[in-house]
C-alpha cells in the first residue's frame, strides 16, 4: 500500500472534472485542491524551501517568512510544520478568515498588514517582510513572486501530468497571480511535440498585463504590479474576468455540486468565455483549478457579503 511519508508526497496529478455536462463547453478542470495544503501552491512552496535546503539557505535555525494573500501562505504553514521551521505569513485584509485560522492552527505567525504602501496593499505587505528580515538576521524569505523555482515546480511536475493525462492537448487556461504556473506550464509546452495554445486568465482590476490597478475582493489571482516572473513572450492569449462573473461561476458551479474556489472560479469563467468565442468543439480544453471552495464559504458563498459588495444582479444571475 502507498505511503505517505511528507505533507507534500501526496501525488494529485491525475484528478480532472470533465465540465461537459455541467457548463456545455468542451473543457477538463485539472484539479489541484486535494492535497494536505488544499491548493497549487503546494508544489511551488516545497520546490522553494528544497531548493533553499539544498543551497544551504535554510538551516535549523532559520524562519521562514513570506507575503502571501492566503493559499502559498497555508502550503508553506503546513511544510514549516513538518520541517520543524517557525514561520511567518505577512498577509492582508483580503486574506480569508479560514486561510487564517488554518495558518494559525498549523502554527505559523500570521501578520496582518492593513495599509497600503505604493498605492497597493501588496506593497504594504513587501514593506512588512523587508522590516522583518532587517531586523532579524534568522529570517529567509523566499520570495514567490521572483523565485524560478516558482514556476520550475509546473515545469517539472504540473505541465508533464497534463501532457500525459491529454496527449492532443490544444488549449490551457491557467489564472494568474505571481505566474508561477503560467510560466512553468508555458516554457514547458513550448518543447512539446505539438502546438498548445496558451491563454492566460487574468482578473479585471489586476496590473499583470499593463492595465490599471483597481478594486479586488477576491484573494488569489491577480496583482498590484508586474510579476518579475511574467516573460509574455510564452502567452499567446490574455483573458480579463470580472469579480462578479467569478462569483456567478463558483455558484453555478456548487449547484450542480463542484464547491470550488475564487481562483478556479475565475479560471472557468475565462475559459467559458473564451470557448464561446471560438469554434471549440473539436479542441482538447483544460483549464488548472487551483483550489477548492471550503475557505470562501464566508465570502463567495455567503449571500450577504456577495449583496453588500456585488449587488443582487450576482445571485440571481447564479441562481438562473
Amino acid at each position: 500500500m502507498p505511503v505517505i511519508t511528507a505533507p507534500h508526497a501526496f501525488n494529485q496529478d491525475d484528478l480532472y472534472v470533465d465540465l461537459m455536462p455541467t457548463l456545455g463547453r468542451p473543457l477538463f478542470l485539472k484539479c489541484e485542491g486535494f492535497n494536505f495544503a488544499g491548493s497549487i501552491k503546494l508544489k511551488a512552496a516545497a520546490e522553494m524551501v528544497e531548493s533553499a535546503e539544498r543551497r544551504g539557505v535554510l538551516t535549523p535555525e532559520s524562519i521562514l517568512v513570506e507575503s502571501s494573500s492566503g493559499n502559498l501562505g497555508v502550503a508553506l504553514s503546513v511544510i514549516a510544520a513538518s520541517k520543524g521551521y517557525e514561520f511567518v505569513c505577512v498577509t492582508d485584509s483580503r486574506c480569508n478568515l479560514t486561510t487564517r485560522l488554518m495558518m494559525e492552527a498549523l502554527g505559523a505567525r500570521v501578520q496582518i498588514v492593513s495599509e497600503e504602501r505604493d498605492g497597493s496593499l501588496l506593497g504594504g505587505r513587501l514593506a512588512a517582510v523587508r522590516r522583518l528580515c532587517a531586523s532579524d538576521p534568522h529570517c529567509v524569505w523566499l520570495s514567490q513572486y521572483s523565485n524560478p523555482d516558482n514556476w520550475k515546480a509546473h515545469y517539472r511536475r504540473t505541465a508533464p501530468a497534463i501532457a500525459r493525462a491529454f496527449p492532443q492537448i490544444d488549449v490551457l487556461f491557467v489564472g494568474v497571480g505571481t505566474t508561477g504556473t503560467l510560466m512553468g506550464c508555458a516554457r514547458w509546452f513550448r518543447t512539446w511535440n505539438r502546438p498548445v495554445r496558451i491563454v492566460a486568465v487574468d482578473t479585471i482590476g489586476s496590473a499583470i498585463f499593463g492595465d490599471p490597478p483597481g478594486r479586488r475582493l477576491i484573494p488569489g489571482l491577480g496583482m498590484s504590479m508586474r510579476p518579475p516572473l511574467l516573460d509574455q513572450r510564452y502567452v499567446d492569449e490574455v483573458v480579463r474576468v470580472e469579480e462578479s462573473d467569478t462569483i456567478r461561476t463558483c455558484r453555478a458551479m456548487a449547484a450542480r455540486g463542484f464547491v470550488f474556489g475564487g481562483s478556479t472560479g475565475t479560471v472557468v469563467s475565462g475559459a467559458t468565455g473564451w470557448l464561446d468565442a471560438h469554434q471549440a468543439e473539436h479542441l482538447t480544453c483544460v483549464a488548472i483549478s487551483p483550489d477548492l471552495g471550503e475557505r470562501y464559504l464566508d465570502t463567495i458563498y455567503q449571500p450577504n457579503w456577495v449583496q453588500a459588495l456585488f449587488g443582487e444582479d450576482a445571485l440571481d444571475a447564479a441562481a438562473r
